[in-house]
């Protein structure tokens, strides 16, 4: 057994009470000055001032004893909706839509994801293994530990297995904790585009069992937008993966006011993610279900639309989280401390509330809070020392990585 013992840190954390944090609670922090963390085998034993985890330490073999020299010390981040499994840029289409040009009108001209499903279905699993473990890494040096990474550029059962494949394969073979997501109904595929039902048809019928036989997915998520999948295709699809026990997620009222929050309450989804036109009544219903809320502030940036309504969502009782949906089209962004910022500055959380939303309650969004999202005995030893007093540097320093170093299971990763 490796026994080691941090002091001398500021730390910031949530604590965790069960459940996602929301309304006057989503601010919540625990502070510590002068903090010791003791951990065994990179799990958190003992955490608190620094003179009471020491008189805890007696009688005990330390391995190492590391000074975090005053350092801020948060959890690492969680980040619970990334579509980082693809092969390929798309810059020409950012221009595009610089220039106007509407992103459905970009994907009905067989641009938007169906360009990227050409690429990731001709390239081999070695090249899309490449391509996502490179941005893995970039995520886990701004601080990034436990990460969601969605399929969805395949749109059929053999490129969709694939992608999952290479999915598992990033978490066995980097620092992160990796949840993978399946999300077979991005798009209607290319093939057939002028049968959708017969599309979702094929997405209950062949693809999930498919999924579910392989193993790897945790989770199922779907695109309820107009001019992609209805509300009623959406919850049939939702309905038949958590039939097949599948966790589900929903991509919900992005563009239109489709109805997707209120589904996803209806579902009983763990979340419903963008948001960005969501209705009051809509998030009322999520707020009543529970349904935890993933917010993308910097796709909102990318497509230069104004941010979803997270102050709002907060009053009415819905927990919030956030997450970079890192992607080739509508975000090329994999930095946390980005999204933080612009949650702070943009969305008018605070910095205590962008730093639950960021860590705990992103945690819950994808079923790994028992394990990480907040600094408590029992819990990984997942944190981060940032170049400042608070977290408020996340947002005060922007443009840059406050991250000075990564502590993944206790281990130094970065």
């Amino acid at each position: 057994m490796t026994t080691k013992l941090f002091t001398n840190a500021r730390c910031f954390t949530p604590v965790d009470p069960g459940h996602p944090l929301a309304g006057q609670e989503q601010g919540n922090i625990r502070t510590i000055a002068g903090c010791a963390i003791l951990t065994q085998n990179g799990i958190i034993r003992e955490i608190g001032p620094g003179e009471e985890v020491l008189e805890k330490t007696r009688g005990l073999d330390i391995d190492m004893e590391i000074d975090c020299g005053g350092g801020c010390l948060i959890p690492g981040f969680v980040d619970p909706h990334t579509h980082l499994c693809f092969h390929g840029l798309r810059e020409a289409e950012f221009a595009m839509r610089l220039e106007g040009v509407p992103y459905l009108e970009i994907l009905r001209q067989g641009g938007g994801i169906l360009s990227s499903v050409r690429r990731v279905r001709t390239a081999s699993e070695e090249e899309l293994f490449s391509s996502t473990m490179k941005l893995a890494q970039s995520a886990l040096a701004h601080g990034t530990t436990t990460i969601e990474i969605k399929s969805g550029y395949g749109l059929d059962s053999e490129s969709e297995l694939k992608m999952l494949r290479v999915i598992d394969r990033v978490g066995k073979k980097s620092f992160l904790d990796v949840v993978p997501t399946f999300m077979g109904a991005h798009a209607v595929a290319e093939e057939d585009r002028h049968q959708p039902e017969a599309f979702v048809e094929k997405v209950v019928r062949e693809m999930l069992p498919a999924v579910v036989d392989q193993g790897i997915a945790r989770y199922c998520d779907v695109f309820c937008e107009e001019g992609v999948f209805s509300i009623s295709q959406s919850r049939r699809i939702l309905e038949a993966a958590k039939a097949l026990g599948l966790g589900i997620k929903i991509h919900a009222d992005e563009v239109h006011d489709l109805g997707g929050a209120a589904l996803a309450a209806a579902v009983a989804a763990t979340s419903a993610e963008h948001l960005l036109a969501a209705s009051d009544e809509g998030l009322k219903a999520m707020a009543e279900a529970g349904t935890l809320a993933v917010l993308l502030p910097a796709t909102a940036y990318s497509l230069g639309k104004p941010f979803a309504r997270g102050r709002e969502m907060i009053a009415l009782g819905v927990p919030v989280s956030l997450a970079t949906d890192c992607n080739p089209g509508s975000c090329f962004c994999e930095s946390m401390p980005f999204v933080f910022g612009l949650a702070v500055m943009g969305m008018h959380l605070s910095p205590a509330e962008a730093l639950v939303a960021t860590t705990l309650n992103a945690a819950y969004a994808v079923g790994m809070a028992g394990s990480c999202g907040s600094l408590e005995p029992g819990k990984k030893a997942d944190f981060l020392i940032l170049d400042g007093e608070t977290p408020a540097i996340l947002a005060y320093h922007a443009g840059v990585s406050p991250v000075k170093a990564v502590y993944k299971g206790s281990e130094r990763v970065l």
